[in-house]
């Protein structure tokens, strides 16, 4: 079952500093059919504005991952974190039992980013964060792990939950295939591009939620960014 989410659909709120979509209920945005997807239970798809952001304010046992399409956010937070992602960087922060954390972007241009919260495996924990670098060139052809809490993915952002977030980039007309467990569920953005999954065509920035499909076979019908989370 892939159930297509074309973002003419998302839910989106624009406070002028900050134009948001979402692809599940979040904040003035409420549908009761899109409250999450497995333990994924929210993508927004932001632009923010130079010089602007969210100050301090708190989270409390998630796991959020913010990938970066254009620009940088710069971030700081209760445990005296302080970092700046850019473009092709991801970072992570495992709320656990409590945190504070503020994120500008501080740059001369608008920065576009993907925010993307999961659900942890367990309540509370020590609070953490960090940050790496992904280059693109890794991810030709391929699915490259960029978080995850499964063994063996020792070269990703960890996370506390059994799930992977994923990036690819495929040329036009190119495939990858992606095996999904009977147990797990995907949900698949194209960042650029157009792809089709299993033949239903994806736009760019559309939402792929997908279960019960053992195999994906993931065509780019132009250049393409991937970007993708497989949990339970």
């Amino acid at each position: 079952m892939i159930d297509l989410r074309p973002f003419d659909s998302l839910g989106g709120a624009d406070h002028g500093w900050l134009r948001a979509r979402h692809h599940f209920s979040f904040s003035g945005y409420q549908d009761p059919a899109r409250m999450n997807w497995g333990a994924l239970r929210v993508w927004n798809d932001d632009a923010i504005q130079p010089n602007t952001g969210f100050p301090a304010h708190a989270h409390q046992d998630m796991e959020i991952i913010t990938y970066v399409l254009e620009g940088a956010i710069s971030h700081q937070d209760s445990l005296g974190n302080q970092g700046r992602t850019v473009a092709g960087d991801v970072q992570v922060m495992s709320a656990g039992s409590g945190i504070r954390h503020a994120e500008y972007n501080l740059e001369p241009d608008i920065t576009r980013l993907f925010q993307i919260w999961i659900l942890p495996a367990r309540a509370g924990g020590a609070p953490s964060w960090g940050a790496r670098p992904f280059p693109k060139d890794d991810r030709a052809g391929r699915f490259v792990t960029l978080a995850s809490g499964l063994p063996g993915d020792d070269e990703a952002l960890p996370i506390r939950t059994p799930g992977r977030v994923l990036g690819a980039t495929l040329l036009a007309g190119e495939s990858l295939d992606y095996e999904l467990p009977p147990e797990r569920q995907a949900y698949l953005v194209p960042a650029r591009g157009a792809v089709e999954v299993n033949g239903v065509h994806v736009g760019t920035r559309d939402g792929a939620a997908i279960s019960g499909e053992p195999v994906l076979r993931i065509t780019a019908l132009s250049d393409a960014e991937l970007v993708m989370v497989d949990t339970v």
